[in-house]
């Protein structure tokens, strides 16, 4: 990938990861440990604030508390894109939030809807966001891979684009 960094918007952002279904949510537990587990972000709204869904009864609903800064990792291999958001996670109780986030792949999560008590919402406050998008199509980038094995030198194929957003 270029060294040259892209400056995006918090909506270019969002279209580059709206159809990613699951990120990797990292929080530090109270000993200072990464921890990481996979999270639907449920939107990006236009302050570029990521939504996630919740229960009081987890780990991560404890952690944001003493550590609140946290990363979301997004991967679409099959794309070559792969986006890192760094931000402050704040803990949300909004049943209004909750309500027009919600949708049958939650209820799925959630069984006793969106007025169960337990069911909360994590908003991530964007500081910084780093992407990388590379847009040559799968062969090519595997045909240049294995040739660049074969004969000992760098794979000559399209770094595509690195960006940074900073909110």
């Amino acid at each position: 990938m270029s060294d040259h960094l892209t400056s995006i918007s918090a909506k270019e952002l969002s279209d580059k990861i709206k159809s990613i279904r699951f990120a990797m949510f990292t929080t530090a537990d109270e000993h200072g440990h990464l921890i990481s587990r996979p999270m639907t972000n449920q939107e990006m709204d236009a302050e570029g604030n990521l939504w996630f869904f919740t229960s009081t009864e987890t780990d991560l609903w404890e952690n944001i508390v003493s550590r609140p800064e946290v990363n979301i990792a997004f991967a679409e291999p099959e794309d070559h894109l792969y986006v890192s958001v760094s931000g402050k996670a704040e803990r949300v109780v909004d049943r209004a939030k909750i309500k027009s986030l919600w949708n049958p792949a939650v209820q799925a999560w959630y069984p006793h809807g969106p007025d169960d008590p337990h069911v909360v919402l994590v908003r991530v406050v964007t500081r910084t966001a780093e992407f990388w998008d590379s847009k040559g199509g799968k062969i090519v980038q595997m045909f240049e891979m294995a040739k660049a094995v074969l004969t000992g030198s760098t794979p000559d194929v399209d770094a595509g684009e690195h960006g940074k957003v900073t909110l």
